[in-house]
């Protein structure tokens, strides 16, 4: 059996002597050793009762804890519950007109459903190719428009509404059974409308479609007409008429250039504050390449004169496609800049011309004024020509060729002075268009603008009715 024997610290004045020890021996502040027997097992009060106040203690500080974790739970549920509401906030949109709310983000498909919509509405019908119908209510479900513009059946789990929308929905529309169709396209045709050396395109052509329809499940076959308008084409000549009444405006342009004269005319209209608008043969170019290059670096402008010397209306649609792209193509190569503005060799360019190249040009530009210098009359009756027959919006017409060249570096500063005497400006082609407001705002010089779907149209007295036929085996609804 264990002996337990309790000790305590007895307080005494008398010091106790360590074994082995004197009493004098026993340093002052060292705590005595408490002897003892061996075999007897001890019990620490002091120690005891201290480590339970040490654990009171610590239990006091857990007990403060669930109040925290409650406190923190509590605000994470506030903050999940209102992430939870304003994700499902309602939203006004529209609906026929009508102020109507809806759960925010919800797709057309789930409004529709939320709200019982799927029943309000009739499905359309399938019809034959001949309008007969095959089965009723298996056409669309629905006609819906979303902000004023159609919206796809198969779009609208995939269409969510934010709020402010326009959403309107209808009976379905009928479709038809699935078709072959065998289209003809309709050619446009062409007018040149107005008189005046400013050719441009002012509608293009688009062309009509008409079709035979063979149905798949009826196995009927009908004209179905023509199922797209055409759209003819409308070529407009006009002058220019600058809408500043108080001020006055004339165009000076070079043919055949460059020569060996051109830097002479350039300096020319450097001096006199006036510019001009040179027309490039591509064959000059190729001869004059420092000349085509100072024409591009000098801030006037440039157009084709095409490749060479031609009637392009002596020219079938091939020759006459490639007069004009060598032409460009060579100024380009000589001059860094490809014109888009054409001026026909003679002046001449015909409805049928139009037809065959008009996606190569942005316009073409005759003349108001002949100077008739390349009549080789003089200098004097070249200068006394374009005086006596300008007005406000003229387009003068002179040469810049070997042939030319000197009696034109003559008279040039003399209808420069003369004229700027009376008041007119000295402008480019692209700067006397856009003095008319009528026109600054359809023609534009430097590029050509044929939109994605038009075509060269026909001439009408000839091709009233051409069309390409294209036998398509596509399968439509």
């Amino acid at each position: 059996m264990l002996k337990h024997t309790t000790s305590y610290r007895i307080k005494s004045n008398r010091p106790r002597r360590r074994r082995g020890t004197s009493v004098g021996s026993q340093l002052p502040g060292t705590r005595s050793r408490v002897h003892r027997r061996r075999g007897a097992s001890y019990l620490n009060h002091s120690r005891g009762f201290g480590s339970r106040r040490r654990g009171f203690r610590a239990g006091g500080g857990n007990a403060r804890k669930p109040y925290a974790f409650i406190a923190i739970g509590c605000a994470l549920l506030f903050f999940v519950a209102s992430v939870i509401w304003y994700a499902n906030r309602s939203v006004d949109i529209t609906l026929n007109g009508e102020t109507t709310g809806v759960r925010i983000n919800s797709t057309v498909e789930q409004f529709i459903e939320e709200n019982g919509l799927d029943e309000t509405y009739d499905a359309g019908n399938l019809l034959a190719v001949d309008d007969s119908l095959l089965e009723r209510g298996a056409g669309d479900r629905y006609a819906i428009t979303l902000n004023g513009e159609p919206l796809a059946l198969d779009a609208l789990a995939s269409t969510h509404l934010e709020g402010g929308e326009e959403l309107t929905i209808d009976d379905g529309a009928d479709v038809y059974e699935e078709h072959d169709v065998q289209a003809t396209d309709i050619a446009p045709t062409i007018t040149v409308e107005g008189s005046g050396p400013v050719q441009f395109v002012e509608t293009w052509g688009i062309p009509g479609r008409s079709e035979v329809w063979t149905g798949h499940t009826s196995g009927k076959t009908q004209d179905r007409g023509i199922v797209q308008e055409v759209q003819n084409c409308v070529v407009r000549r006009t002058s220019v008429l600058p809408s500043d009444e108080d001020a006055k405006y004339i165009a000076l342009t070079f043919d055949e250039a460059p020569s060996t004269y051109t830097q002479q005319v350039l300096d020319i209209l450097e001096e006199k504050g006036a510019k001009g608008t040179f027309f490039l043969s591509g064959d000059a170019a190729e001869e004059n390449v420092s000349a085509a290059q100072a024409i591009a670096a000098s801030g006037n402008e440039m157009g084709s004169n095409t490749m060479s010397d031609v009637n392009l209306t002596n020219l079938d649609g091939e020759d006459l496609r490639s007069q004009i792209t060598a032409g460009a193509d060579a100024i380009e190569a000589a001059s860094g800049t490809r014109p888009a503005l054409l001026r026909a060799p003679y002046g001449e360019f015909s409805t049928k011309n139009w037809t065959e190249a008009m996606d190569l040009v942005s316009a073409v530009i005759s003349w108001s004024v002949d100077s008739g210098d390349w009549l080789l009359n003089g200098s004097d009756d070249v200068v006394d020509t374009v005086v006596g027959s300008v007005k406000n919006g003229s387009i003068v017409l002179l040469t810049d060729n070997e042939a030319c060249g000197e009696q034109l570096v003559e008279a040039l500063p003399q209808i420069i002075d003369q004229l700027q005497d009376e008041g007119y400006k000295f402008v480019t082609l692209s700067e006397l268009i856009a003095t008319d407001d009528d026109l600054a705002d359809v023609v534009d010089l430097t590029k050509v603008s044929m939109p994605e779907g038009a075509v060269l149209p026909v001439i009408p007295d000839k091709n009233a009715t051409a069309g390409d036929e294209a036998s398509e085996d596509a399968s439509e609804e």
